[in-house]
């Protein structure tokens, strides 16, 4: 029990470091796809805050598929939105592999 704890709390100190590393790059995702989030709003006439749900919602893939674009320039927002989030995604489960990584002790990636 103390081991799987000692490991569990390796991995968070790793995982927000690596984080910290990374921060600037998720953060100004985030403002990018906020901000098309409520330009996608303003073209089609929805509240702001539904503009933000779907950015977040279709930046993180996941597509409900409540609030659907319209115009011709806010569904190239939307890919772009999406795009973004791919990106975003992949930098934080790229963090933490590597935090599981140095975790368990295991420095570099083996090639094979």
């Amino acid at each position: 029990m103390k081991a799987s704890r000692d490991m569990r709390h390796r991995f968070y100190r790793w995982f927000f470091r690596g984080l910290g590393v990374v921060w600037p790059i998720v953060s100004g995702l985030m403002l990018v796809m906020g901000t098309l989030g409520l330009v996608i709003a303003k073209v089609e006439g929805w509240p702001l805050g539904e503009g933000l749900y779907f950015s977040f919602v279709t930046g993180l893939t996941i597509g409900y598929g409540d609030l659907v674009p319209k115009h011709e320039l806010s569904r190239i927002l939307a890919i772009a939105i999406g795009f973004a989030g791919i990106v975003m995604a992949g930098l934080i489960a790229a963090v933490g592999v590597q935090a599981l990584h140095k975790s368990l002790g295991r420095e570099e990636i083996s090639q094979n």
